[in-house]
């Protein structure tokens, strides 16, 4: 005969602690107590209904505000002391790619809501991560907001990942690249700029907040310390990449002298303008983009790929610089550096010869 689950207490009843779906303050499950005068199997039947209950959501409090709605909210109250790029990536999100879920409940989205909102955004793999990152950060403030049961999370994303394609930026300079750089009939702006992402490894940002003042020329040293952003196509000046990004880089020879003469031509401190002198716009600086890619006949070129072939290039000389000194110079972490020293060091593998020289007679 089995044994019964429950047993009766002093008072007759049957009863049982269950969790109703919600948390306290503290974040601790709340329990409430459920009981019967009928029987232990009475009990665990009442027990298997109120964990179905809480499974389907059925005790969370119900809201006819909307995905989209919520997310808006979500945007103004979570994401307020963000930069102010980040906060229009997110709002770009929400208005154009949420707007599919304006009218599910926050309380009632599913899987199938999250995978229409990037299956509608299909090729475009930057987007779709933007959705997904958004989304996650939306469903867990509701979780919070108790529209949402925390079990429910994990049921929503499991299982979600997007495809990710090859980064094209992440390759050196090709050979016919490497020629332009210093053949290439720019303009002096735009020789200016190449010749400081290229020669110092900067990235985009932090070039276009380049000021005269940043130079040591006496030394060869440049001081990068700032970095240049966009809000829409409005400029804004902001920190660097995080703390480890405030850093000192040697200015090559081989660029020095023109950026030296480039500076003292300069009526005015920034390097790089609008055409009436003003700090540079986001449209001002997709023109300066276009026509270098123009000039070194590379349409597909990034300023990234600049900074990668400064990394590369450096991997090429451990050990006279160290792994740790690379990533000081980009103002970066040393398991990215790491990343691409393995790639270097897998191109050039040659396990025959190593086990002739490290084994043979």
């Amino acid at each position: 005969m089995a044994t019964a689950k429950y047993t009766k207490g002093k008072d007759g009843y049957f009863q049982a602690k269950v969790w109703d779906g919600t948390y306290t303050e503290k974040g601790i499950k709340h329990r409430i107590t459920i009981r019967t005068k009928k029987s232990s199997r009475a009990l665990e039947e009442m027990v298997r209904e109120m964990e179905e209950k809480v499974k389907n959501r059925n005790l969370i409090r119900e809201s006819a505000i909307s995905v989209q709605e919520y997310a808006r909210t979500w945007l103004e109250l979570y994401k307020n002391d963000t930069e102010l790029n980040t906060q229009s990536m997110y709002r770009r999100i929400i208005e154009v790619h949420l707007a599919i879920l304006k009218s599910v409940s926050i309380s009632a989205i599913k899987k199938t809501d999250v995978l229409m909102c990037l299956n509608a955004a299909s090729g475009k793999i930057r987007t779709q991560e933007q959705i997904l990152l958004t989304l996650k950060q939306v469903v867990n403030a509701a979780v919070t907001d108790k529209y949402i049961a925390p079990g429910i999370y994990m049921e929503i994303f499991d299982g979600i990942k997007i495809k990710k394609k090859k980064n094209t930026d992440k390759r050196p300079l090709t050979q016919e690249e490497k020629n332009a750089v210093f053949s290439a009939d720019f303009t002096n702006m735009q020789k200016a700029f190449v010749y400081v992402i290229y020669g110092c490894g900067l990235r985009r940002g932090e070039a276009l907040a380049l000021e005269c003042s940043d130079f040591d020329f006496k030394n060869k040293k440049l001081n990068v310390n700032k970095s240049l952003a966009f809000d829409e196509n409005t400029p804004y000046i902001k920190t660097t990449k995080s703390q480890n990004s405030i850093r000192e880089v040697p200015i090559p020879s081989n660029v020095l002298p023109f950026l030296q003469e480039y500076c003292q031509s300069l009526k005015q401190s920034r390097l790089f303008h609008t055409a009436r002198k003003n700090i540079m716009t986001k449209s001002s600086y997709v023109k300066l983009w276009a026509g270098i890619r123009k000039q070194m006949n590379s349409p597909t070129l990034t300023a990234h790929i600049f900074r990668h072939n400064y990394c590369t290039n450096l991997c090429y000389q451990i050990p006279t610089i160290s792994i740790k000194k690379i990533a000081e110079l980009l103002g970066d972490h040393e398991k990215m550096v790491i990343e691409v020293y393995n790639h270097i060091i897998l191109e050039k593998e040659d396990a025959q010869t190593a086990v002739e020289q490290a084994l043979g007679v």
